[in-house]
């Protein structure tokens, strides 16, 4: 009896040392499981807000007006035009040019402002000129 014994306390810690590495398997599968759902959220939130991301045509009318001051050095007062195209963003902006007294005798401008789909300006022209007080020969809408 007693070798049996000593047989079974001598496997006791074998089975004691499998149990605690199957154990510690275990507990990182659950760990991996339990990070691989959140590395899979954390995927698909990225790539939502990404598409949700998209610009809104605020910010859009926002953006294109601060680009083109910035680079024209001129203040943009207003949108007269704004659409979406293919392309991305097609705007028309009413620039203060040259400030006169009286006001009604200032120099606006009229620029065609294009924008790629996120907002970033990729280019500009001006398609107009004349006095802040004279009626508009052509009709409204900018085009």
């Amino acid at each position: 009896m007693s070798n049996t014994n000593n047989t079974s306390e001598s496997q006791s810690p074998q089975q004691s040392s499998r149990k605690t590495q199957s154990s510690r398997t275990q507990s990182s599968r659950k760990t991996q499981d339990s990070q691989e759902p959140q590395d899979s959220q954390e995927s698909q939130e990225s790539q939502n807000s990404h598409k949700a991301r998209r610009p809104r045509p605020m910010e859009i009318l926002r953006e294109a007006r601060a680009q083109l001051a910035e680079l024209t050095g001129m203040t943009a007062e207003s949108v007269s035009s704004f659409e979406q195209t293919e392309e991305g963003w097609s705007l028309e902006v009413e620039v203060l040019e040259l400030e006169r007294v009286p006001d009604t005798m200032s120099l606006m401008g009229s620029y065609q402002v294009e924008l790629d789909p996120d907002g970033q300006l990729t280019g500009y022209r001006r398609v107009r000129r004349y006095e802040r007080g004279r009626a508009d020969a052509r009709g409204s809408g900018g085009r």
